[in-house]
């Protein structure tokens, strides 16, 4: 079960100390504890806002926890903490109950289980066999786990990751590996590996080999989108949404997104070549329905899908009807089931509940209260919360009494808006007698009076009565009426031109009656401005001016950083009660060109591309010059293209792109230029493929070498498909011995080979050869490379290393040394020893090489009082030469098992004099020849060591602090087993035992 969301109307926003209900802030998340955890404490956190504070209590399994019998658990605002957790005792599923005096609500299900990452099927996966230019897809299958975990997929060996980009996409939903387009590179083993993001333990799939068909030429075809989002998302306010879109296709294609009737929100991000949409901190009006298109010249397809945000409260009046949805996805599909407070809700009088949606009739103020829907299935159940709060008032009038100055003989209206719930009936009357409508007098129905057509016996006092059954109130309404100046309105300037970037004030004077207030509202294209929305552009400043008989108003409007998009007609409204005057400005916009129209490819070459297009639009600045750019599957974007003409002047409308690669798939756009700046480019051209010509480019980084003997290895870096230049490419080597007349030559057919072996056993080791490597393709034989020297293989080492040495070092240490064999082919690269004991085969034995070329080396972790037998050989790349005779060579007995015991000490001014019993050897351990003291200063990292051949010593202590002394007895076997510590504290040079 994967999710589950409640779809409501947009939550008011409370008012400060207003009473509500527990709302959840953050509710118990699923943990999975690693079993591995050095500590073995959970935390389920759980918190609500509600005023006033809620209390909490916890569930586990449908039982509530007693934290006050059980010392492992304790509730610590509102979060439970559990000690010596244990995946036998405290497995399952947790609840968190939060509850205050105006209602109860339950957490979803939180699942405590133990962090896990099975291992995949060991079963041999099936190759995948496509031909080149087509897409595939190769299934991950990943083994159970908790809790999520991320895909990477291997490329033949470890720790070789395949790279994401336009033309390869691993999803994080399903963990497959999409390929648009299969390239001869990509033939190769394919291993799926997985991340447990919680104990980062990873896996490794079986590999799933890939290979191409040979049985025809690779075909063209449009995009298939194979990965896409879900056609409907919900997401709860505030999270991040990820939303993913690949295709196959072939060419590849070109992902895009947009939002249908609206922008994609700024915030989003594209990620991984445009594959993944990303929208962090997602808000209610980034609900809406988003595409994503692919694209290539072969065609097109779009996928669709729509993204609901919700939030979580409902504030209705009394009497009203209240439907709410609940849903959910999973497999298998969920059930539904309702909670009020807590407590289930049934279909039952004014309440009806079908599947995932509950309706209630006429709602009273006992519905109030916290609502949950509970969505399950047999893998879990998911908890949504909303609140219910039942609006009640008695009537209030804002403002009352109410003054209104109209003009005689024309419309007026009384308004009534109090403020009530559930809403109240209104009346209204004029002295004692109650109004009754007619054709002059009318009641519109938001309970506003029209009074039309007005005259002076309509002046006078107005009531409007308002009522309900929780009380009632009234407002008068006071109307006079003037004849007022005729009002005028000026608006400057009436015409303005500016350049992209610039700011510019409009002004609007208007000037009126004395007596009248004025309102203004400024229009963009007829349509009302809305300063919150656009106001990093627009800014309203308002300004009065009073005169005897009239008083001047003005209000500016002042345009910041203008965009193309400001062109139009400005309008500025006033209005007084009397009289509304309208003036309107004209602002011109210069700025760079629009994109040019559609480009047509008129004729195409092996190296020129005749293209034309249509004007766009110059926006008041006219076009100076247009610049030719070209997009090709081996370019990284668009790249500007070599012209003629050059340059290409604003008054043409068709050139040639020349210079370009033969055999190459190009896309040509087009950019114009004026004196303000550069435009948008045009929408790209069809693709169209250069014809083939003969290959100009030869290979470069000719070299070669090693191989084995009689071998001459030749090897190059492979000319990129951009520069083959037609179908049919391949290489041409051709080699000769130093000092010799005629080339042979070999055809190489593979366009991705890098490598050429030739054999004759006629040529002793490091023979010279003269090399050089061409090309050709179907159109014929292009360049050749420099020529350069490569000698054949040396091949493996022909004589043994000499005047092999074996020195005793200890019980456990041999030190070997040899003199390398003779100069000569077949070098040694380095060496390699082997050691076996007397009594083993050879076939037993250890070997280990050296570093480099060294003629030296200590064998470690031998037995004691055992005679071993060594031998030496020689190796390089090609292999290995022959082994010296062995040599022999026996360990020292074992060291004295026995540690220096009865250790005492003495105190002489700042001098410790200690003594010990001697260490007799044991007939298998090495006689004893010494002792080795060691004086170690705790938080200093200097030793002293002193060696003596009696048992006791005088040591020196000239700082004060805290000392180790450790005593050891040394033989020829090495060292011996380590003595019990003494420890000397000193304090300003006098001793101190412990």
């Amino acid at each position: 079960l994967r999710s589950s969301y409640f779809c409501f109307r947009t939550a008011t926003r409370l008012k400060e100390n207003e009473e509500f209900g527990p709302v959840f802030i953050q509710e118990p998340d699923d943990v999975i504890f690693p079993l591995d955890s050095g500590e073995k404490k959970v935390v389920m956190h759980c918190e609500a806002r509600g005023n006033p504070p809620p209390t909490y209590s916890w569930y586990i399994n449908r039982t509530e926890v007693n934290a006050e019998s059980d010392y492992r658990y304790s509730v610590i605002d509102g979060n439970l903490l559990i000690n010596n957790a244990s995946e036998i005792t405290d497995f399952g599923k947790y609840q968190c109950k939060a509850e205050n005096g105006f209602g109860t609500v339950l957490s979803r299900d939180a699942l405590l289980q133990f962090a896990y990452l099975g291992a995949f099927s060991v079963k041999t996966r099936g190759g995948v066999s496509v031909r080149e230019g087509q897409g595939v897809v190769l299934m991950c299958t990943p083994p159970p786990h908790s809790p999520e975990i991320i895909y990477s997929w291997v490329f033949n060996e470890f720790p070789s990751f395949v790279a994401e980009d336009s033309r390869r996409f691993i999803s994080q939903d399903t963990g497959n590996l999409y390929i648009s387009k299969v390239q001869p590179s990509d033939v190769g083993s394919y291993i799926c590996l997985v991340k447990n993001t919680v104990t980062n333990a990873r896996v490794l799939s079986p590999p799933t080999p890939l290979t191409l068909k040979t049985d025809g030429e690779a075909l063209r075809f449009i995009p298939k989108i194979e990965v896409h989002f879900p056609t409907s998302v919900l997401a709860a306010r505030g999270v991040t949404v990820r939303l993913e879109c690949f295709a196959l296709g072939n060419p590849v294609p070109t992902i895009t997104w947009r939002k249908i009737n609206g922008n994609i929100p700024k915030k989003a991000r594209l990620r991984k070549s445009q594959a993944v949409l990303e929208i962090p901190n997602i808000q209610l009006e980034d609900s809406g329905t988003y595409e994503c298109k692919a694209e290539n010249p072969r065609g097109g397809t779009a996928f669709k899908g729509h993204l609901q945000v919700y939030s979580e409260s409902e504030h209705m009046d009394s009497g009203e009807k209240l439907q709410w949805e609940c849903k959910a996805t999973g497999r298998p599909r969920p059930t539904y089931r309702w909670l009020r407070n807590g407590l289930p809700l049934t279909s039952q009088g004014r309440v009806e509940i079908v599947n995932g949606e509950v309706t209630i009739h006429k709602v009273q103020q006992t519905d109030s209260g916290m609502y949950q829907c509970v969505a399950e299935n047999k893998y879990g159940a998911i908890y949504s919360n909303a609140e219910l709060k039942i609006l009640a008032s008695a009537p209030v009038f804002v403002h009352n009494p109410l003054r209104i100055i109209a003009t005689l003989g024309k419309d007026v209206l009384l308004e009534c808006k109090p403020r009530a719930s559930p809403k109240p009936r209104i009346t209204w009357k004029r002295g004692d007698r109650r109004i009754q409508p007619n054709k002059r007098i009318m009641l519109l129905r938001n309970n506003t009076l029209r009074i039309v057509n007005s005259s002076r016996a309509d002046e006078g006092n107005y009531v409007c009565r308002a009522e309900n059954q929780l009380g009632s109130a009234e407002m008068t309404a006071i109307l006079s009426f003037v004849l007022p100046d005729a009002m005028r309105v000026e608006l400057s300037p009436s015409r303005v031109e500016v350049t992209v970037g610039e700011s510019v004030v409009l002004s609007c004077k208007a000037t009126h009656d004395t007596s009248l207030d004025v309102a203004f509202q400024w229009f963009f294209n007829q349509k009302p401005i809305n300063f919150q929305q656009d106001g990093g552009h627009f800014e309203y400043i308002q300004t009065v001016r009073a005169r005897v008989r009239a008083k001047s108003s003005t209000v500016d409007l002042m345009i910041r950083s203008i965009l193309l998009k400001h062109a139009g007609k400005y309008g500025c409204r006033a209005q007084t009660s009397a009289d509304t005057v309208f003036a309107e400005a004209e602002l011109l916009v210069r700025g760079p060109p629009g994109p040019p129209g559609v480009v047509i490819v008129e004729e195409i070459t092996d190296t020129t591309a005749t293209l034309s297009w249509t004007r766009g639009l110059d926006n008041h600045s006219p076009i100076s010059t247009y610049n030719l750019q070209a997009r090709s599957p081996f370019s990284l974007g668009w790249q500007t293209v070599k012209t003629d003409p050059d340059p290409v002047t604003g008054d043409m409308e068709s050139a040639m792109a020349v210079e370009l690669n033969p055999w190459v798939e190009y896309e040509f756009r087009v950019v114009a230029s004026n004196a303000i700046g550069t435009g948008d480019p045009s929408a790209p051209s069809r693709g169209v493929r250069t014809k083939e010509a003969v290959p100009s480019v030869a290979p470069v980084n000719v070299s070669g070498g090693n191989g084995r003997r009689h071998e001459l290895v030749i090897s190059w870096e492979p000319v990129s498909e951009e520069f083959q230049n037609g179908e049919g490419f391949g290489y041409i080597v051709a080699f000769r011995a130093n000092g010799t007349r005629g080339w042979k030559e070999k055809m190489v057919t593979s366009a991705d080979s890098t490598t050429y072996k030739y054999r004759d056993e006629t040529f002793p080791p490091l023979t010279p050869f003269e090399v050089k490597v061409g090309v050709y393709n179907n159109k014929g034989d292009g360049p050749f490379s420099k020529v350069v020297i490569i000698h054949s293989a040396e091949g493996e080492p022909r004589e043994a290393p000499s005047d092999v040495k074996a020195y005793i070092i200890s019980s456990s240490e041999i030190r070997v040394t040899w003199k390398p064999p003779n100069p000569g082919p077949g070098r040694p690269r380095g060496y390699e020893v082997s050691y076996w004991k007397d009594i083993e085969q050879e076939e037993l034995g250890k070997k280990q090489r050296t570093v480099k070329n060294e003629t030296s080396m200590v064998l470690t972790g031998l037995e004691g009082n055992s005679l071993y037998l060594i031998t030496v050989k020689g190796f390089n790349s090609i292999g290995q030469g022959p082994a010296t005779a062995a040599v022999t060579a026996k360990t020292r007995k074992a060291p004295p098992a026995q540690p220096p015991t009865n250790l005492m000490w003495i105190q002489e001014g700042n001098n410790v004099s200690l003594s010990w019993d001697p260490v007799k050897a044991k007939d298998n351990e090495s006689d004893v020849i010494g002792y080795m003291v060691l004086l170690k200063q705790e938080g200093r990292g200097h030793n002293q060591v002193t060696r003596t051949i009696n048992p006791s010593t005088m040591l020196s202590l000239p700082e004060g602090g805290t000392y180790i002394i450790e005593v050891r007895a040394l033989s020829e076997g090495g060292e011996g087993a380590v003595s019990s510590q003494v420890r000397v504290v000193t304090s300003s040079g006098k001793l101190k035992a412990s």
